[in-house]
């Protein structure tokens, strides 16, 4: 069994910052993939970021240059620094890990909530 477990969101002004951290615990064999979606109310689980146990990144268009997702294998564990935020990017932020002849696993969601 994998638990994934976030932590870091919470209320930032416009403009902003926050740093998100997500750990993997539990029977864990080899984590191919880490990556951080969000949901805003009324809208679909978008895409945010997505990183290889390699290191090989690709995000979302709308936060590249803003957005910087990495990873510590050692810790099974995934980061998202979140600079410059914006009000249309409050939303509930899940991290996922997708590990070698398991699945992918997700966990319950951050909230993270930008005023405008």
């Amino acid at each position: 069994q994998v638990q994934l477990v976030e932590s870091g969101g919470g209320l930032v002004q416009a403009g902003g910052s926050l740093r998100l951290s997500c750990a993997a615990s539990g029977t864990i064999g080899v984590i191919v993939t880490m990556a951080w979606y969000r949901q805003a109310p009324g809208k679909q689980r978008e895409l945010v970021a997505i990183i290889t146990r390699g290191g090989s990144t690709n995000s979302a268009e709308s936060v590249k240059g803003r957005f910087t997702i990495s990873r510590d294998n050692t810790k099974n564990t995934v980061y998202l620094q979140m600079n410059s935020l914006q009000p249309e990017e409050t939303a509930v932020y899940y991290c996922s890990a997708t590990i070698l002849r398991s699945g992918t696993y997700w966990g319950q969601g951050t909230q993270v909530t930008v005023p405008s």
